[in-house]
C-alpha cells in the first residue's frame, strides 16, 4: 500500500445528489482536482417510478450502480490506482430504501424491478405525510421520551421512519421482503465493501437527523415506540443498528469485486457515508457558527457549535441537532428549505411549455436534434428571464411569493403547504414573478437564520455553495441583501464532492482529524457578495409582508384541513 505521507497520494470524493452522480478525484494533501465526471441517472431523467401529482419521487439502484462505475472509472485511470488511498461516498437525504438480510435493494431482486415501494424513496418524496403528523401526535402522548426532540420537535415526511412507515402500509410484498432498510449513504458504502449487514457501520450523519437516534436513548426509538406507530415495524430496530459512526471513520475496504469495476485496489480504504450537505458544509470551510448554504434543488443550512457551549439547549423547528454529524467533536445542526432550485425549475416548466408543445417538427431534423433545438431556446430564453428580473425594480413590483411549492422544511416542518403568488394584475410580467421567486427563496432563508439566532445560535458568517451558489450572482446578490450580511461562495464547483474526499483522507491516515484536513485541501472562496444599503430597508419591509402571507396562507392550508375555525383565518385577513 502506498504510504500516506507521500505527496502523491490521491482519494474520490463521491456525490449523489438528486439527479446525478459525480465523482471528484483530488490531491490528498493539497485538495487539488485532478479529474471530475458527472453521470446523470437515465431512469430517473424519464422520471420513471414517479408522480408528482402524488409527491412520489422513487430512484432505481441500477441509476446509482451505472452511475457509480462511469465517474469512477473515469476519474480513476487519471493516476496509477494504488496511489488512490481512500474514498468516500454522500448522497441526498433521507432518501432510504428496503434491502434484504445480505444487504441487496429488493429493487434489484427478481419481482421488484419494477415496484416503485422495493426502490430508494427520494429525499424530496412526500407521500408519508399522514405518517409524519402521526408519529408527531405520537411521540408527544406515549408516555415515553419524546423521540423528536433532537430533530426540531416536528418530524417531516422526507425523513426515514415516517416513509418507511408509509410503504410498510402500502406494500404488502414489499413489507414481507424487506429484512431491514438503509440510507442511501449506507447503501452504496455497504455495497462497495461487501461487508455483512449485522456489522456495517452505519452514518451519524443520516441516523441522528432522519431516524430519531439518540445516545441518551440508547439510539433509535424503542421498539415498544415503533410497534405502537405501526404493528408492521415489529422487530425491525434490532434488524437495524445501535451504534452509529462519523463520516472520517473506515467502513472498510474496497472489494475485489467492486474494485475490479472501478479500476482501484482492495487497499483503498472505504469510508462511513455522509450526506451531501454535511460534505458540502466541510468543503466550504465550515467553522464554528458558521452557517453552510448549501444550494442546489433545495437548499441545507449547516451549522456546527461547540459541545460545550451548546449545553443542553434545542432549537426548536429545525432538522436536528448530533453529536459529530459534520465535524466530529462539534454539533451539527441542520435546517433548509426544500425547494430552491426545483422552485425555479418548476417556473421554467411552466413558460417553457410552447417550447415543448408547439415548435415546429421538422423533418430535415431527427428527434435528437429537435430535442437540443427546444433546450437550447429554452436555455436562452431563461437567461433573458434571469437578466429582465434582476433589473426588476422592487419598488415598482408588488408581486409577492411564497417558495412552498415542495412544502416547507424549516423553521417547522410542514410538507402540506403549497406555494403562492399574490398581488398580480393584468400589469404583471414573467419577470416580476420570476424576482418574486426569487426573493422568496431568500426570504425564507432570513427565517432560518432568524431561528437560529433568537434560540441563541448566532450565525457569524453565510457562506454559499452549490450549483446555484456558484451560477446566479442575482440569486447571491439578492440574499446578501435580504439577509443584511455578507456571503461568501465557495470556490469548489463540487463542493459535496471534495468535502467527502476530505473525510475520505482522514480515514486513510493522511490527516489526523476532519479541520486538518479543511486545511489543506480546501479551495478558498470565489468571491464575496456584500449588501446594498439602499436595498436594505425595503427588503425589509417586504420581508415582513412575506411573514404575514406566509401565516395567513398557513392558517388558510389548516382552515382546508379543519384545524382552524373560518373565523381565525377572517380575524388573520
Amino acid at each position: 500500500m502506498e504510504n500516506p505521507t507521500s505527496p502523491e497520494a490521491y482519494v474520490i470524493g463521491i456525490d449523489y445528489g438528486t439527479d446525478s452522480v459525480r465523482a471528484v478525484l483530488v490531491n490528498a494533501h493539497t485538495g487539488q482536482e485532478i479529474a471530475q465526471a458527472v453521470h446523470p441517472y437515465a431512469r430517473w431523467k424519464e422520471q420513471r417510478y414517479c408522480n408528482a401529482t402524488k409527491n412520489q419521487f422513487r430512484q432505481h439502484p441500477l441509476d446509482h450502480i451505472e452511475g457509480l462505475e462511469a465517474t469512477v472509472r473515469r476519474v480513476a485511470q487519471h493516476v496509477p490506482a494504488a496511489q488512490i488511498l481512500g474514498l468516500a461516498v454522500d448522497t441526498t437525504g433521507s432518501t432510504p430504501g428496503p434491502v434484504d438480510e445480505h444487504g441487496v435493494a429488493l429493487a434489484l431482486k427478481p419481482g421488484f424491478e419494477d415496484n416503485p415501494n422495493a426502490m430508494f424513496v427520494l429525499w424530496k418524496d412526500h407521500t408519508a405525510l399522514p405518517e409524519a403528523a402521526e408519529i408527531n401526535q405520537k411521540a408527544r402522548t406515549w408516555g415515553g421520551p419524546d423521540y423528536t426532540q433532537f430533530e426540531g420537535g416536528i418530524y417531516s415526511s422526507e425523513w426515514f421512519w415516517a416513509k418507511i412507515t408509509h410503504v410498510v402500509r402500502e406494500d404488502e410484498a414489499v413489507a414481507q421482503a424487506a429484512y431491514s432498510w438503509m440510507e442511501h449513504c449506507d447503501w452504496l458504502t455497504l455495497l462497495l465493501t461487501g461487508g455483512e449487514l449485522n456489522t456495517f457501520k452505519r452514518s451519524r450523519c443520516a441516523a441522528g437527523h432522519k431516524a430519531m437516534w439518540h445516545e441518551s436513548w440508547g439510539g433509535l426509538p424503542s421498539e415498544e415506540f415503533l410497534t405502537l406507530l405501526e404493528p408492521k415495524l415489529a422487530g425491525l430496530r434490532e434488524r437495524l443498528f445501535e451504534e452509529t459512526y462519523t463520516a472520517d471513520e473506515v467502513a472498510g475496504h474496497l472489494s475485489e469485486e467492486w474494485a475490479q469495476r472501478l479500476g482501484l485496489t482492495t487497499n483503498t480504504v472505504v469510508a462511513v457515508g455522509s450526506f451531501d450537505a454535511h460534505a458540502g458544509a466541510v468543503a466550504g470551510e465550515i467553522e464554528a457558527y458558521s452557517m453552510v448554504k448549501v444550494m442546489g434543488t433545495s437548499t441545507c443550512d449547516i451549522v456546527v457549535a461547540p459541545m460545550d457551549e451548546v449545553g443542553g439547549k434545542l432549537v426548536p423547528g429545525i432538522c436536528g441537532q448530533v453529536d459529530g454529524s459534520v465535524i466530529p467533536g462539534m454539533l451539527g445542526l441542520e435546517a433548509g428549505q426544500s425547494a430552491v432550485g426545483d422552485l425555479l425549475a418548476w417556473f421554467r416548466g411552466v413558460i417553457e411549455w410552447p417550447l415543448r408543445t408547439l415548435l415546429p417538427q421538422s423533418a430535415a431534423l431527427t428527434p435528437e436534434q429537435q430535442a437540443a433545438l427546444r433546450e437550447e431556446l429554452s436555455d436562452k430564453m431563461m437567461a433573458e428571464l434571469n437578466k429582465a428580473a434582476e433589473a426588476v425594480n422592487p419598488d415598482e413590483s408588488q408581486v409577492l411569493a411564497l417558495d412552498w411549492v415542495n412544502g416547507r422544511r424549516t423553521p417547522d416542518a410542514n410538507q402540506a403547504l403549497k406555494g403562492a403568488l399574490m398581488n398580480l394584475t393584468m400589469g404583471t410580467s414573467a419577470p416580476q414573478i420570476f424576482r418574486a421567486l426569487v426573493e422568496s427563496i431568500c426570504y425564507g432563508s432570513r427565517q432560518i437564520v432568524e431561528r437560529f439566532e433568537q434560540e441563541g445560535i448566532p450565525i457569524k458568517q453565510v457562506i454559499g455553495l452549490g450549483g446555484v451558489a456558484k451560477k446566479s450572482g442575482f440569486m447571491m446578490q439578492t440574499l446578501a441583501d435580504v439577509l443584511n450580511r455578507p456571503i461568501k461562495v465557495a470556490e469548489s464547483d463540487q463542493a459535496p464532492a471534495l468535502g467527502s474526499a476530505m473525510y475520505a483522507a482522514v480515514a486513510a491516515g493522511i490527516h489526523p482529524d476532519v479541520v486538518s484536513a479543511q486545511k489543506a485541501m480546501g479551495n478558498g472562496f470565489a468571491e464575496t457578495y456584500s449588501p446594498n444599503p439602499a436595498r436594505v430597508a425595503d427588503y425589509q419591509r417586504r420581508y415582513e409582508q412575506y411573514q404575514a402571507f406566509g401565516h395567513y396562507v398557513e392558517q388558510a392550508t389548516q382552515l382546508q384541513a379543519g384545524e382552524v375555525a373560518e373565523t381565525e383565518l377572517v380575524d388573520q385577513a
